[in-house]
């Protein structure tokens, strides 16, 4: 077994470390402030600011790989996404420990057909050009030799674990574990990946020791897409509490809520991904590797069985 730092313990950080410990190995975690209520058997936090290119240097020593689950909040990503992104590509420089890069889809932009790994950088916002670059200075330097990097790109978060970033989270549960109707925001019936949360850790964990992954993106394992529509009725009818009502936001109550939430605000940058179809493809993973997706039926289960634990 052996050391991995986790960088970041949001969802997907507090998830990837708590599957690496399981596994036996070493974890850090390298947050900005600690989390004793979160602390986890053979899992090590340390508060640090993970932009600060030497101190992460520092926590990543001798570490196998280091996994970049860290993200500013979204007002911000412009903003910070470039030294938080310096700082994981010299800490890889510096340790030699793989880079396994947690992404989003924001880098494609919108396309008209599900995305796949080839598919250009083409995003024209601000937070997907951030992400995008991110990437590509990563691989710039993958390829030149001077650090080993991969990134796993995600869909929107699903699962226990995912709260207020989610869109099938707090604004979904908590009412539907009510009976209350659910209102979303874009397209309700528009096909949208969901990918989920375990799955994202388990990717993460796979592609570090697999060298045949480095150098390239790669897609989480993920159910087919669904509306957003089909996916309350689904957990409605796990949790049992009858039909629940979704309508769509209309743009005037998004607008009003823009003027008071930042997150509201900055999502008109990506409203896109649910005015359309947004569908993640991610056969060329299991094509290579041995993570699946979840089947829904257990993910719906896990997750409606964790928001009851949490009311």
């Amino acid at each position: 077994m052996s050391f991995h730092l986790v960088v970041g313990h949001g969802p997907a950080g507090a998830a990837t470390a708590r599957l690496l410990a399981e596994q036996g190995h070493q974890v850090r975690v390298a947050t900005r402030t600690e989390h004793p209520a979160a602390s986890v058997d053979g899992v090590e936090h340390l508060a640090l600011d993970a932009a600060d290119p030497a101190r992460l240097a520092q926590a990543a020593r001798g570490a196998a790989a280091i996994h970049g689950c860290a993200a500013p909040p979204l007002p911000q990503w412009a903003g910070r996404w470039p030294a938080l992104a310096a700082s994981l590509c010299a800490a890889a420089e510096d340790s030699g420990a793989v880079l396994v890069m947690l992404g989003n889809l924001y880098g494609y932009g919108p396309v008209d057909r599900p995305m796949t790994e080839d598919l250009p950088l083409a995003a024209t916002g601000p937070k997907g050009r951030v992400r995008a670059a991110a990437w590509e200075q990563a691989r710039a330097l993958h390829e030149a030799g001077r650090i080993r990097a991969v990134e796993v790109r995600a869909s929107d978060f699903f699962g226990p674990g995912v709260t207020e970033g989610g869109h099938l989270a707090s604004r979904v549960l908590p009412g539907l574990l009510k009976g209350r109707p659910i209102a979303v925001i874009g397209d309700p019936d528009a096909p949208h990946s969901w990918t989920y949360l375990p799955d994202v850790a388990r990717a993460m964990v796979e592609v570090a020791t697999e060298e045949r992954a480095w150098g390239r993106p790669w897609h989480v394992p993920t159910a087919p897409a669904l509306p957003v529509r089909t996916m309350v009725e689904r957990l409605a009818a796990e949790a049992g509490t009858g039909p629940v009502g979704v309508r769509r936001l209309s743009p005037a109550v998004l607008a009003v809520g823009g003027l008071f939430s930042p997150l509201v605000r900055e999502l008109r940058e990506v409203r896109y991904q649910f005015d359309r179809p947004f569908v993640m493809d991610s056969t060329a993973y299991q094509a290579a590797f041995t993570v699946r997706a979840t089947p829904l039926k257990e993910q719906l289960a896990a997750t409606v069985a964790w928001w009851r634990e949490r009311s």
